[in-house]
């Protein structure tokens, strides 16, 4: 692959940059160079942000279109995206290291279905509504679209993180500024294609590429009303004091460390539960923010629930992220590589014992690959079980009885995934209200476009996905009648 892109999506057009700074993205699993694309600076933020608010404010744009209009619209992007989809899933798994077979669920098939969700909602869109004051007379509350969006995505799931903020604010009538990660670029640029394919009007959505010294110039600039961010908590956090101070709305959907709590009645046989837990804990190569690391076993059954963990990590194939056979990619670069090392030999320090994995596999002498790892008699104050390390590694810890259980995973900065494993469902759902965390999961795990999407504590604050992340991108008018 060897992708060349000279110009930016702004305004509708392929904009010149205003510098000659490129971005090169790297195959995390060859080292080789993918391509280039134009690095956005601070004047080509100006210029997106002009064109998006041009879209939104003037007479007769986006913001005024009628909502089943902008559904029309959404749906042709849909489409578009769709005849994409090979292109979305190997882009995308050739930058980040994600199992092909991953990407084309999450990465090419689940943005068209978020996309075309959302265009569903916004032809069921009430903006308008009049009550009866209480005063005498009556009051119209309006429901309008809040402004420019800047959008902010990570590398981990660049299309559906992408699209957890594009649909929802298109669908409310509002434009945007999408500034994807670094790491992953070429798969923005397949986006603008389908966007300008799909006949989206000329504004609503601008991709500008750039690192985090231009993120932050967008999250500043005046031109913008709302900033919408998945990434880290550190960044959220600089992201949340800047918008406090400008009084701008936020949402951020931040890290974690969730628990995977087995309860003493869990079904272990992997031949029925293996893909489940798989996705519950190590999906992605472990590079995602609601995976439940912190394996809660409890004492009766430890050596067991440690076994189980460790046989399934040890069944998975680590290979080339394009492989059909791959299970575990590449980590999305040598920078994260050597992080999650530190993390692995971290763990060794501080007392854990390594039942699988801990080092590099043996036969791959190319690409940032980590052996997925299991960790056992690890005590929940250790560190790799207080900090995330977004890393196909897994923490297993010892709990006296189901209170015991949930106040270890209680015991966090971080709320946001989260999953029960029993063989009593009502049990587990019982067990998992308890649990303080933004969502969870019984038996499985698996966020669904029809339910909010987010976390509490260090996990951010806002919720996606759902009528829910459509009421984010709406502010309310009241007009006295």
């Amino acid at each position: 692959m060897d992708l060349r892109y000279d110009t930016l999506y702004i305004g509708g057009t392929w904009a010149a940059p205003s510098t000659d700074r490129t971005i090169v993205p790297v195959n995390a699993s060859t080292e080789e160079p993918l391509g280039h694309v134009p690095e956005g600076a601070e004047t080509d933020i100006d210029a997106a942000v002009a064109a998006a608010r041009h879209a939104f404010d003037e007479p007769g744009g986006w913001a005024s279109w009628e909502p089943a209009r902008r559904a029309e619209a959404m749906e042709r992007l849909a489409h578009a995206m769709e005849q994409r989809a090979d292109g979305f899933a190997e882009r995308v798994s050739s930058q980040n290291g994600m199992p092909v077979v991953v990407s084309r669920q999450l990465e090419a098939d689940f943005p068209v279905a978020i996309l075309r969700y959302y265009a569903q909602l916004a032809r069921g869109l009430e903006t308008s509504e009049t009550r009866t004051a209480l005063l005498g007379g009556s009051v119209e509350v309006r429901k309008n679209p809040i402004g420019v969006v800047a959008a902010i995505a990570p590398w981990n799931f660049p299309q559906t993180l992408s699209m957890l903020k594009i649909a929802p604010a298109m669908a409310a009538g509002c434009t945007l500024v999408l500034k994807p990660s670094p790491e992953t670029v070429l798969d923005a640029f397949l986006l603008a294609e389908a966007a300008e394919d799909a006949g989206v009007p000329a504004g609503v959505l601008n991709i500008v590429p750039a690192g985090r010294e231009v993120g932050a110039y967008l999250v500043a600039h005046p031109g913008v009303d709302k900033v919408a961010f998945t990434g880290s908590t550190a960044a959220g956090r600089a992201i949340a004091e800047t918008c406090g101070r400008l009084l701008r709305p936020v949402s951020l959907e931040l890290g974690g460390k969730s628990a995977a709590i087995v309860l003493d009645d869990a079904d272990l046989d992997l031949a029925k539960i293996g893909q489940d837990l798989f996705s519950a804990t190590l999906l992605n190569n472990g590079q995602t923010c609601f995976l439940g690391t912190r394996v809660l076993a409890p004492r009766s059954r430890y050596s067991e629930v440690v076994d189980t963990f460790t046989a399934l990590v040890e069944s998975l194939t680590i290979g080339d992220a394009l492989s059909e056979a791959t299970r575990i990619g590449p980590m999305a670069t040598a920078l994260h590589r050597d992080r999650v090392e530190s993390c692995i030999a971290k763990g060794q320090a501080e007392g854990g014992r390594v039942t699988t994995g801990g080092g590099r596999p043996a036969d791959r002498d190319k690409g940032w690959f980590v052996q997925p790892t299991v960790f056992a008699d690890v005590d929940n104050n250790a560190t790799i079980a207080r900090e995330e390390i977004f890393g196909p590694v897994l923490s297993v810890i010892a709990y006296d009885d189901v209170d015991h259980a949930v106040s270890i995973a209680n015991d966090s900065d971080y709320g946001l995934g989260g999953t029960v494993w029993t063989s009593d469902p009502e049990r587990g759902a019982a067990v998992a209200r308890r649990v303080h965390t933004g969502t969870i999961g019984v038996n499985h795990y698996l966020p669904d476009p029809a339910a909010p999407f987010g976390g509490i504590k260090a996990s951010g604050m806002g919720r996606e996905f759902g009528p829910e992340g459509l009421a984010g991108y709406l502010q309310l008018q009241t007009v006295y009648l």
